[in-house]
């Protein structure tokens, strides 16, 4: 058996693709939403092994990798097959001695990876569409792609049944606000990313909820998963590691956020001010020296370079500081390796990391779930695209009532402290962060935000 590619005749929208599988466990869509710091979108479906046991996730997922048919497909393709998914923030806890304090009450498996040898994929610059599948599958798959269904889908509802409640109140927020400024001034670290949660119950199907959020936030790395018990929405502007088939590696963490304004010449005034100020460039630099160092473990020495320090980036609700930092595997065969070292991005826990995350644990109630984690994938060839998993919804899913899914869903908003942060600036821009999704779902979609 061996692994082809071949092109498609399809025009229709990757967004109306996925809609034919949006319903199987363990499929995925990784949605550029046209931005252009997206080249491919991915439809991942059906794969031939699913890893969700965080026990030894790096030597599993390896193993899994390696295990793989032969591909002899265009060389110039993203993906050659290979792993894809989401991994939770709390996979970090495999790879590092992390307390237990926060309450676990999302009951989802803190990775859900699968081995795919199918997938289709588009250049949004060309507009062509492939599709990889192993040599005895391709002629189904293709007729599964290339027909029409013989009628549309029945339209979608997603519905919010009860008001956006917070996991901290803002008395909370400040109260940790202030156990966070002791360990800074202890020495304990430099800087401490503290999230809020937000959460409120739901009837329906949230693939409808993320079609309305991907048009309000077009974000690069969104994604879509479908869970057995659950689904991950995902509409997040900010790249984790990318690595080539020749081991180049390039991060590019976000530290530093300012809101929108409607008023373009004082939005300008925004972006400069980000962009010039000090504590949010020291803030930034914190993080670069943070993921240098993480870098520096697998890579060739002098390797890691710096070229781009403090540049804006916009989106639809905020400005964000971001940099980029590049570097040189010492081997091709080390990505998942570098992955796990780098685990969980440091632009979300604080440096130095480990401590940064043991507090963050002692003082969120909640475990973060997937978000903060990452979606991604792993090709046979080397290639390798992931993020970092904000601006992310977990949502699990009760016992369907009356054929209609109901559940929890859940989003979280959090930031950066260091030791000159003012509590009340902090705890709005956690709202800034969500102001394209939690407000948007509450309008369109039921309860008013509390």
């Amino acid at each position: 058996m061996s692994l082809q590619a071949v092109q498609l005749p399809i025009t229709d929208s990757f967004v109306e693709l996925f809609r034919r599988c949006k319903d199987e466990p363990m499929a995925l869509f990784l949605d550029s939403c046209d931005h252009t710091a997206g080249q491919w979108d991915f439809i991942f479906r059906q794969p031939k092994q699913v890893v969700t046991a965080s026990l030894q996730w790096p030597e599993v997922l390896e193993s899994a990798l390696n295990s793989l048919p032969v591909y002899q497909g265009p060389s110039h393709l993203p993906f050659h097959g290979g792993l894809a998914g989401a991994w939770s923030y709390d996979a970090g806890r495999a790879l590092e001695t992390i307390p237990a304090i926060a309450q676990a009450d999302i009951t989802l498996p803190e990775l859900c990876v699968g081995l795919y040898t199918q997938a289709l994929m588009r250049n949004r610059k060309t507009g062509e569409t492939w599709l990889l599948a192993p040599t005895e599958e391709l002629e189904a798959l293709q007729t599964f792609w290339l027909t029409q269904p013989d009628s549309k889908p029945q339209p979608t509802t997603f519905e919010l049944l009860t008001t956006w409640q917070s996991n901290m109140s803002a008395v909370e927020y400040a109260d940790k606000f202030a156990q966070v400024q002791t360990y800074l001034r202890a020495g304990d670290c430099y800087q401490i990313n503290l999230a809020q949660r937000f959460s409120s119950l739901y009837a329906g199907d949230t693939w409808n909820a993320y079609e309305l959020l991907r048009k309000n936030n077009n974000a690069p790395f969104s994604a879509f998963m479908q869970l057995e018990h659950g689904s991950l929405l995902s509409l997040s502007p900010e790249r984790f590691l990318a690595i080539n088939e020749h081991g180049n590696v390039e991060t590019k963490p976000i530290k530093g956020t300012r809101p929108r304004a409607t008023d373009s010449k004082q939005d300008q005034q925004l972006a400069a001010e980000l962009q010039s100020s000090p504590k949010d460039r020291a803030e930034n630099v914190m993080i670069v020296d943070l993921l240098r160092n993480d870098l520096s473990r697998l890579c060739i020495p002098g390797s890691v370079n710096v070229p781009k320090l403090f540049a804006i980036e916009s989106y639809p609700a905020v400005h964000h500081l971001v940099s980029t930092v590049t570097g040189k595997l010492t081997s091709t065969d080390h990505n998942i390796q570098l992955f796990a070292a780098c685990f969980p991005g440091g632009s979300i826990t604080g440096a130095p990391k480990i401590r940064a995350m043991e507090i963050i644990d002692e003082l969120e109630p909640h475990r973060r779930s997937f978000y903060c984690g990452s979606f991604g994938y792993f090709s046979q060839h080397g290639r390798v695209d992931t993020s970092i998993a904000i601006r992310t919804l977990v949502a699990t899913r009760s016992e369907r009532l009356q054929n209609v899914q109901q559940g929890t869903i859940h989003c979280w908003a959090g930031g950066g402290l260091v030791a000159d942060s003012d509590c009340a600036s902090e705890y709005q821009e956690t709202f800034d962060k969500v102001a394209r999704i939690i407000p948007v779902l509450t309008q369109q979609f039921g309860a008013r935000q509390s």
